[in-house]
């Protein structure tokens, strides 16, 4: 993981390595879509982390090629770059999209995803109650992959 980002959750890398690619690209999708806010309130005419959310969840549905999915993938990344100086929590939550994206091509990027994005709501949290709340996301992210995880197909 990159330096500043929430460290790794043992039970979401445990349990990652049981889920089919497709599903983790849908789990990923799901984080980023949580941090999207941060993006969203401060810069709403900007589509790219929408797109990269929508791309992921159409690869996992057989709906959209993997380079699709990737392009989209790098268009939330330079997003990531173009808002850092205005928002951290921002540029997180972009990096979560496109993370989510890019787990079509690449299925080990959806735990990154779920990094970013837990990183994004630390970002934009009180001192007072981060860990609580980084803590809770965390859970709700591992719940969430519990729950992909056991849905017929």
């Amino acid at each position: 993981m990159m330096k500043g980002l929430i460290g790794e959750d043992r039970r979401i890398s445990d349990l990652v390595k049981q889920v089919d690619h497709r599903r983790l690209a849908l789990w990923a999708a799901d984080c980023a879509e949580r941090a999207h806010p941060f993006f969203e309130s401060l810069f709403a005419g900007d589509k790219r982390l929408q797109e990269a959310i929508r791309a992921a969840r159409a690869w996992s549905r057989s709906e959209l090629p993997m380079s699709a999915a990737r392009k989209a993938a790098f268009a939330a990344h330079a997003a990531a770059r173009d808002v850092l100086t205005a928002s951290s929590a921002a540029s997180r939550a972009a990096r979560a999209a496109g993370h989510a994206a890019a787990t079509a091509h690449v299925a080990s990027h959806a735990v990154h995803a779920a990094a970013y994005a837990v990183t994004a709501l630390r970002d934009n949290t009180d001192a007072a109650v981060v860990a609580s709340v980084v803590s809770s996301e965390r859970e709700w992210q591992y719940c969430r992959l519990v729950e992909l995880m056991e849905l017929r197909t």
